[in-house]
């Protein structure tokens, strides 16, 4: 259990500075993209031939690509899941409209784009069963999810930080395998959310950063907590039409594993950024259990890396509901 008057005083205090942060790290609506600037326009003389393009790459994106490319979609699409887990974190008053909660609003608001975007390019694209595309999404909004960090911010900001930089890795890795087979609007639909999600890591390390300052210890133990937890994916939950939640999350990892988009050793590269960025290893002034909390997680990437080395990816057998066959 953790102190949460304090963690209530150090929201408080950071709180303070949300508008500087907002500025920072988001982008003003009149400013940012929109989906529609890079989908075929409905209006214009070209949109069939738009459309019929746009139709032929995505025929020719590798299978496992593709696929990763349809869960990165329904990933962002469960919006409204991580809205409402990160609004009832302690120190985030939602009856509010300023300070943390116009954070999360805001955030939120930038992050909704995405989910939109991709999923109006994979209904044009013609390869897509979008029925149980949607059945998928529409589950794992229902099912919800268990990231391990209860209500409290420090734990919540350790996972932000790894998801907004995982995502980051995800969508460009997929927008640069685009852009190899000469899909160029794929991969600047891709390369516009990476950019985003690296905006929002960003931030959210920086506050990690900001709490170190105010309270070391208790952020140091809740850095370990997380990482002896494991950092699971938002949508750890995923399911097709006729399965159990869950059931889907395995067959959709490890294809993302085969694509070379998300893998074991992005997770190991996330964690050893995280510790230098937040230069676990010279934070000194700790309490004697932040400071064994402190030694396992230096020591953790050399582990996991030990582990990754002896892990093997099975071929592709799944044949996956949302892609027509």
């Amino acid at each position: 259990m953790y102190n949460k008057m304090m963690r209530l005083e150090v929201m408080r205090t950071l709180g303070k500075n949300v508008d500087e942060f907002i500025d920072s790290y988001l982008t003003p609506v009149e400013k940012i993209w929109q989906p529609t600037d890079f989908l075929p326009d409905p209006s214009a003389d070209s949109f069939k031939y738009d459309v019929e393009e746009l139709q032929t790459y995505a025929q020719e994106m590798g299978y496992d690509l593709f696929v990763t490319l349809i869960g990165d979609c329904i990933t962002e699409e469960a919006l409204p899941s991580y809205e409402s887990w990160i609004m009832g974190i302690d120190g985030v008053n939602q009856e509010e409209r300023t300070g943390w909660s116009q954070w999360v609003r805001s955030w939120t608001a930038e992050e909704n784009r995405h989910g939109d975007l991709l999923n109006k390019y994979l209904y044009l694209c013609g390869r897509v069963n979008m029925r149980e595309v949607e059945i998928t999404t529409q589950y794992l909004i229902q099912d919800g999810f268990d990231i391990g960090t209860t209500m409290d911010p420090y734990r919540n900001f350790v996972y932000t930080s790894f998801q907004e930089t995982a995502t980051n890795i995800s969508h460009r890795r997929v927008g640069s395998l685009a852009k190899q087979s000469g899909n160029t609007k794929l991969s600047r639909m891709c390369g516009v959310i990476a950019a985003d999600e690296a905006r929002h890591a960003k931030a959210y390390k920086h506050f990690v950063t900001k709490i170190l300052e105010l309270d070391p210890s208790e952020m140091m133990l809740a850095f370990e907590d997380m990482m002896r937890k494991k950092i699971v994916m938002p949508a750890h939950l995923m399911r097709e039409s006729g399965q159990k939640a869950g059931e889907l999350w395995g067959h959709f990892s490890d294809a993302a594993q085969r694509a070379m988009v998300y893998t074991g050793q992005d997770y190991i590269n996330i964690l050893s950024e995280l510790l230098e960025d937040w230069k676990i290893e010279h934070i000194t002034g700790l309490t004697e259990s932040a400071e064994k909390a402190q030694e396992y997680l230096m020591k953790l990437p050399g582990r996991l890396q030990r582990i990754t080395d002896r892990i093997s990816t099975p071929d592709q057998e799944y044949q996956f509901k949302w892609i027509k066959s």
